[in-house]
């Protein structure tokens, strides 16, 4: 299977936000991922509006020639506005105003019907729709039910392992979860956490379609640039 890489350009955004003027510009970094190889830009509107704003997305979305991913929350401004600019995909992840970053997977099992609400929603403006989740049956299952026909695999469990025991858990725990899926009916991504290093284990595993990769590629973007940054990490998948 060939893997595809989406590259998630927020913390282009983040630097960019330090000065709340225009420099860096997430709309630029998106098109040097797209010429460097990248298959998809992924960009994260959050709530608090922390590093991506709605005119980012609008340039990604006028400019890109490959698809754009919009991470988002079932907040109803943000389905409002992701049904407005109908990106190729949304996917929906949990978030806490006080998080650094998404900490863990949605849980569509407990709150079926109004995850399931905003993915009717958004997929009869001809949106894909996938949900961020952890490889856990239940939580497949509640994906399957909301109609959405992908979901992302949380690996920041399988990133954060401390030992090899740990690692060839997780892996585990991923390898079953992607199976599971399968068998359900829904293609299967992953992301969090995943860098240079811990990658090449994930690559490995079946099934795997799809890896949303951000902050790793863009901390290595500092040292060699951002176009060869994404070419390294294609080039491992």
């Amino acid at each position: 299977m060939k893997h595809l890489l989406g590259v998630n350009v927020d913390h282009i955004a983040s630097v960019r936000q330090l000065r709340k003027g225009g420099l860096p510009d997430p709309v630029e970094a998106a098109l040097i991922c797209q010429k460097a190889g990248a298959d998809s830009v992924v960009a994260h509107l959050r709530e608090d509006r922390r590093h991506i704003r709605e005119e980012d997305l609008r340039g990604m979305k006028k400019k890109l020639r490959i698809p754009l991913n919009m991470e988002m929350s079932i907040a109803p401004d943000i389905v409002d506005f992701c049904c407005a600019l109908k990106p190729f995909q949304s996917t929906l992840v949990p978030e806490r105003r006080q998080e650094l970053t998404t900490e863990g997977g949605l849980d569509v099992a407990g709150n079926l019907a109004r995850i399931g609400t905003a993915v009717a929603r958004i997929q009869k403006k001809g949106i894909h729709v996938s949900l961020f989740i952890d490889p856990a049956r239940e939580q497949i299952d509640a994906a399957a039910h909301t109609g959405a026909d992908r979901i992302e695999l949380h690996t920041g469990e399988y990133a954060n392992a401390t030992t090899a025991a740990e690692r060839e858990k997780r892996l585990a725990e991923l390898a079953s979860g992607a199976r599971y899926a399968a068998i359900r009916g829904l293609r299967v991504f992953c992301g969090h956490g995943l860098d240079y290093t811990n990658v090449r284990a994930v690559a490995k595993l079946p099934r795997m379609e799809e890896f949303n990769i951000g902050y790793s590629i863009i901390s290595r973007a500092l040292y060699v640039g951002l176009d060869k940054a994404v070419r390294e990490m294609k080039g491992l998948l």
